[in-house]
């Protein structure tokens, strides 16, 4: 018999806790440890549809890459999704883990499965946090290189590879030869992408201000989404899940999808 106790091992084994960012809220944030799992839902985000799904498939485990809970909750009522959502997990005995920050930092994680899903190649830690046990680097972004190329053929490349329906960029006019990434929101740290002598960084959730900070740098900075440059992560998640344990089902979720579209 599995239970949650013995997934979350195996993740933390993976993406292990002293990773995260202060801040940070990981592990086992819904359920309980000794609790059997038969059916693992895996999802980059919580939201009360991933759950009414796992719900409706019999999934005792939800595992995603950003946490149920972030900030504390004061009220947990079907007034608000994240309380409903809360509530139905409870109410069908349904557990929730998550790996976020961690795993954006890890060996293997969020952001070297993101250069690896663009292309890059001599893929490497930009500013390194510190090696894990098996004498890897670990940190939260990567640099690597791809085949001297115009800005507008990289676009293309992203668009692509991450099936975005847009893109949001500055041109730092440069080439594009070495390229950071960063999955999420990591446009705070474009300057340490200029410092490896990057000549582009793919990221998300750019403010306008650091657009601005990008084409004074001469960096060519691609806002490629939040959801489109995480996701790659999850078949990865379900992929490992399931070779660690053959013995119960893993189903990346069938629903949920980025809400942000383009008109």
């Amino acid at each position: 018999m599995t239970t949650v106790g013995e997934i979350l091992t195996f993740l933390e084994t993976l993406a292990p806790r002293s990773m995260k960012m202060d801040w940070d809220n990981v592990g086992l944030l819904c359920g309980g440890r000794n609790r059997p799992v038969t059916r693992v839902l895996v999802a980059l985000d919580p939201f009360e549809g991933v759950c009414e799904e796992a719900a409706r498939w019999g999934a005792e485990l939800i595992v995603t890459h950003h946490p149920l809970i972030f900030s504390p909750l004061k009220a947990v009522t079907d007034e608000t999704s994240i309380g409903r959502a809360v509530q139905l997990l409870c109410a069908r005995n349904i557990s929730a883990i998550n790996a976020h920050t961690n795993l954006d930092c890890a060996p293997g994680g969020v952001n070297d499965r993101l250069a690896e899903t663009l292309g890059l190649r001599k893929i490497q830690v930009i500013a390194p946090s510190g090696v894990d046990e098996l004498g890897r680097e670990w940190g939260l972004l990567r640099q690597g290189t791809v085949e001297a190329q115009p800005l507008p053929q990289f676009l293309s490349k992203v668009k692509s590879a991450l099936h975005c329906d847009g893109l949001r960029y500055v041109n730092g006019g440069k080439p594009v030869h070495r390229v950071a990434v960063g999955g999420g929101a990591c446009a705070s740290e474009l300057q340490d992408a200029v410092n490896a002598g990057c000549d582009t960084f793919v990221t998300a959730d750019v403010k306008y201000n650091q657009f601005w900070d990008a084409h004074d740098l001469g960096l060519n900075l691609i806002d490629a989404g939040h959801f489109a440059t995480e996701n790659p992560i999850v078949a990865l998640l379900a992929e490992k899940i399931a070779s660690q344990f053959p013995e119960i089902s893993v189903k990346i979720s069938e629903t949920h999808r980025d809400c942000m579209k383009f008109f």
